[in-house]
């Protein structure tokens, strides 16, 4: 299960997963999220060590720096060939025994733990150098939802290994300095059961728009929270006061299709929604307050404003999927903070989805 001290695997309900930096920034937050009492879908981490001995392992690790040291001062078709040559080699390298026992037996005690055979996962990247001050990388990498069975759970964790060497991030510049981009950041992946959600999307404790911090602003849709974050679907927005709970501002959106698992295919994919909830609101008003009153909790835990995506099952029950640090009004500068309001929302939004959130039936 280690390598001398370090675990492979450590899942988000083990105290040693608070503040532990082998989870990464998201999946970190999500121990943190669950130890504090918050409803966290239950999960693993295959740690940032576990991937520098896969590289180590399987002789990748010098290739690495160099194709990272490459593609620093490389015109954009190198690093496109670089990135697709390298993350093959990831992808088809074969996972050391002992690494691989630790994730099946994680994904195992998942599917026991939840009485259900090939449990539904979502298989995520979790950077150590997301959401670094100045430099947030989140968006950067991958996400998988609807992961079915350890063969394909281990099939997408190397995809998450190999979205480390994508074009997005091998190019990526932070703001704050080049320590960032050249420091040699190790990844964890998140493995974490799916919520069958009936309404899901994010909710921020300020407005997005234009920073008033006595607001929360839920946006929502019918189906996976991929319809908000990936931009399928144009979810409803809330608008609610922190202080009060009313709700202040209602835009809601008709919604013909969601994003959810096609039976035919298995797939995640837009499919239709039932007919009678074309009209209706994605969230029921006890489900919106009770959201609210999340929203201002995680904020009063974290001490600062947050970015949090939710997700709602069909039995009502209210999970918190991730949460991040409020970045764009906290890094913006006085004099930048009525200049292109709208940018706020989708620089928010694009945190949150991946550079190839799919099913576990992509084909690349």
């Amino acid at each position: 299960m280690t390598t001398t001290e370090t675990p492979f695997v450590l899942r988000i309900d083990d105290p040693a997963a608070v503040a532990s930096p082998l989870l990464g920034g998201k999946f970190g937050s999500l121990a943190e999220m669950t130890a504090a009492g918050f409803a966290v879908p239950p999960g693993f981490g295959v740690t940032t060590s576990a991937y520098r001995y896969f590289l180590a392992e399987s002789g990748l690790a010098d290739a690495a720096r160099a194709v990272r040291a490459e593609a620093r001062g490389a015109d954009l078709a190198r690093v496109q060939e670089l990135s697709a040559q390298f993350s093959a080699e990831i992808e088809g390298a074969t996972v050391p025994p002992a690494l691989e026992d630790a994730v099946r037996s994680s994904y195992a005690r998942l599917e026991r733990e939840a009485g259900t055979a090939d449990l539904p996962v979502a298989v995520r990247s979790s950077g150590e150098s997301e959401d670094l001050a100045g430099a947030s990388f989140a968006g950067q990498y991958d996400t998988f939802l609807w992961i079915r069975g350890a063969d394909d759970v281990l099939t997408h964790v190397r995809r998450c290994w190999a979205g480390m060497f994508g074009p997005a991030v091998l190019t990526y510049k932070p703001e704050a300095t080049a320590d960032a981009a050249l420091a040699d950041h190790g990844i964890c992946v998140g493995v974490q059961r799916m919520v069958e959600a009936r309404s899901a999307g994010v909710m921020f404790t300020l407005d997005p728009v234009t920073g008033d911090r006595s607001k929360v602003v839920v946006e929502g849709c019918w189906g996976l929270g991929e319809g908000v974050v990936g931009g399928g679907v144009t979810p409803s927005r809330f608008v609610v006061d922190k202080v009060t709970f009313e709700v202040v501002k209602r835009e809601l959106t008709p919604q013909e299709s969601a994003y959810g698992v096609d039976p035919a295919t298995g797939a995640v994919g837009l499919v239709p929604v039932a007919e009678d909830r074309h009209e209706l609101p994605c969230l029921t008003e006890e489900e919106l307050d009770a959201l609210a009153r999340l929203a201002k909790r995680i904020e009063r835990h974290r001490g600062a404003p947050q970015d949090i995506e939710w997700a709602v099952s069909e039995a009502g029950e209210v999970f918190v999927l991730q949460v991040r640090p409020e970045t764009v009004w906290a890094q913006r500068r006085a004099e930048q903070l009525v200049a292109k309001p709208k940018s706020a929302v989708g620089h928010v939004l694009a945190r949150f989805s991946g550079t190839g959130v799919a099913s576990g039936n992509r084909s690349s």
